[in-house]
């Protein structure tokens, strides 16, 4: 059975997704959708298609040249090409928005009204429908109407004041994370925005509005570095590998290359002291509880240094394990991805786009007892599945579907 012949599973099997989203917020969070088992329509340009779809190299080596990037956020869809712009191409989304349960969209404040896909426009036609749209701002406040993009909001939201080595130390300065941790974020707090407001459907019928916006979306994984500004009136400042609040919870250098020491409280600090052959650390009261050893940092990590220095890494992250204390190594992305653990927990997986072309992805992480996520359908190739959504769901025959296609209303990929 192919990739996509396969029933959807999930728990949101029955479900509908109109996915007038593109780059990676919206799409990853219709792609946990899809995961969970619903149906998800990506609506796309024809000709031109999700962005990412250009964002490489490296891309598949197959008719499509699909770049890597796109793979990675579009898999369990179903790719339409049709022209918005075009009322035709309008009037057909909106009629598909009659039979769907969720929309998500991240186009600016105000840029779907034109084309009668608002929340307004479609809520009127479909009262239960679920519509989240994504944005860089939101849809309301002085910012609303900038474009938002992951790099500008890890900088703008205070990320990168908190990310990367002090600026007296060799290479000190603000750094943004290695992946769009702000885009994504946001697609996991959209999904679970979706979720809530369909237990709210289920309760009483009428659907609602979303309105994310990743720059509320980062500012509220300040977490705890807000926290110790607000209720503390802590700065929070870049410190490294180091953590704010917890110390020592850092990386170390062995003998033959660092490793990383997370200890979380007095109980494994003292255990990690006696450990490394430094029993008398805990008894200084610099350094007996963690509020001690917070800001006599510095003078703690020259006490453990020269004892975890006369150690091979792989004997004291062993020595660790063995006394139940947390440690490891920075893995770089292969060794993570041929790792044991992640073989055991399947993550990485095997799927086939419709012409064959096999392409390996990242699986859902939550493994649920009872309604498991699936795998059913390859990222598709830009347009692939145009006449068979068209015909099943709005009933276009072949001999329309042609006319809409010569017109370039429409697109199609033969698979």
């Amino acid at each position: 059975m192919s990739d996509a012949a396969k029933t959807p599973s999930g728990p949101l099997a029955g479900l509908r997704v109109l996915d007038l989203s593109r780059v990676l917020a919206g799409p990853w969070c219709t792609q946990i959708l899809g995961d969970l088992g619903a149906e998800v329509i990506k609506i796309e340009q024809p000709g031109q298609g999700d962005d990412t779809r250009r964002w490489g190299p490296p891309f598949v080596e197959d008719g499509s040249r699909d770049a890597a990037y796109y793979l990675c956020a579009n898999r369990n869809k179903k790719s339409v090409a049709i022209n918005l712009a075009d009322p035709r191409g309008a009037e057909m989304i909106r009629k598909i928005a009659i039979d769907c349960d969720i929309v998500v969209e991240n186009f600016r404040v105000g840029g779907l009204v034109k084309y009668g896909l608002d929340h307004a426009s479609l809520s009127q036609i479909n009262p239960r429908l679920i519509y989240c749209s994504i944005t860089g701002f939101g849809q309301d406040g002085p910012y609303k109407d900038r474009g938002g993009y992951d790099f500008l909001i890890q900088g703008m939201s205070g990320l990168m004041s908190v990310t990367g080595r002090p600026d007296d130390q060799p290479g000190g300065g603000p750094l943004k994370v290695g992946i769009p941790i702000s885009d994504l974020v946001t697609g996991l707090y959209a999904a679970t925005s979706i979720l809530a407001a369909l237990a709210h459907r289920d309760r009483t019928g009428e659907g609602q509005r979303i309105d994310m916006a990743l720059l509320d979306t980062q500012v509220a994984l300040l977490a705890n570095q807000a926290s110790n500004y607000l209720n503390g009136g802590m700065l929070p400042r870049r410190l490294g590998n180091e953590h704010p609040n917890t110390v020592p919870y850092q990386d170390f250098a062995c003998a033959d290359g660092d490793i990383l020491v997370a200890l979380g409280n007095d109980r494994q600090f003292r255990d990690f002291c006696k450990l490394i052959g430094r029993p008398d650390l805990p008894d200084d009261p610099r350094f007996a509880v963690n509020g001690g050893r917070s800001p006599h940092r510095q003078a703690l990590q020259d006490e453990m240094q020269p004892a975890i220095a006369r150690w091979k890494s792989d004997d004291l992250i062993a020595a660790m394990e063995a006394a139940k204390l947390p440690g490891g190594r920075v893995n770089d992305i292969p060794h993570i991805l041929a790792d044991p653990q992640i073989a055991a927990r399947g993550l990485v997986r095997d799927m086939t786009r419709s012409d064959g072309t096999p392409v390996k992805i990242l699986g859902y992480p939550g493994k649920l007892s009872k309604t498991p996520a699936d795998y059913r359908h390859a990222p598709p190739r830009s347009g692939e599945d145009t006449r068979e959504v068209l015909m099943t769901l709005l009933n276009i025959d072949g001999a329309e579907l042609t006319a809409l296609m010569e017109a370039d209303v429409i697109a199609e990929r033969l698979r």
